[in-house]
């Protein structure tokens, strides 16, 4: 980000990362970091992923539901932050490489 384009946000936004990502919680700090990088994500994970990423609004309780009988319900919590947090990182930066462009 250029000096010109400055995210006055930053603080706040680098303090919710470090909590998503390695703050205590119920899954493993690995998994959430590959959620947020959307790398490596298992397989099972995929269409929870995609999901978020395209059509957040439409998750459904059966979506999370499929992943009952691997992950507790703090753990579906979890991966849906974390998930959710890598959507709006990405759409962030689209939008200051947008702004730095124009």
């Amino acid at each position: 980000m250029s000096a010109a384009m400055d995210d006055r946000f930053e603080r706040s936004r680098r303090a919710l990362e470090e909590a998503v990502l390695r703050g205590p919680g119920h899954t493993d700090p690995d998994l959430r970091q590959r959620l947020v990088e959307r790398r490596e994500v298992p397989e099972h994970l995929r269409a929870l992923l995609d999901k978020i990423e395209r059509h957040a609004y439409m998750v459904t309780d059966e979506d999370l539901a499929v992943l009952k009988s691997r992950y507790t319900d703090d753990e579906r919590f979890e991966i849906v932050v974390a998930a959710s947090l890598g959507s709006a990182l990405e759409r962030l930066r689209a939008g200051l490489r947008a702004l730095e462009e124009a």
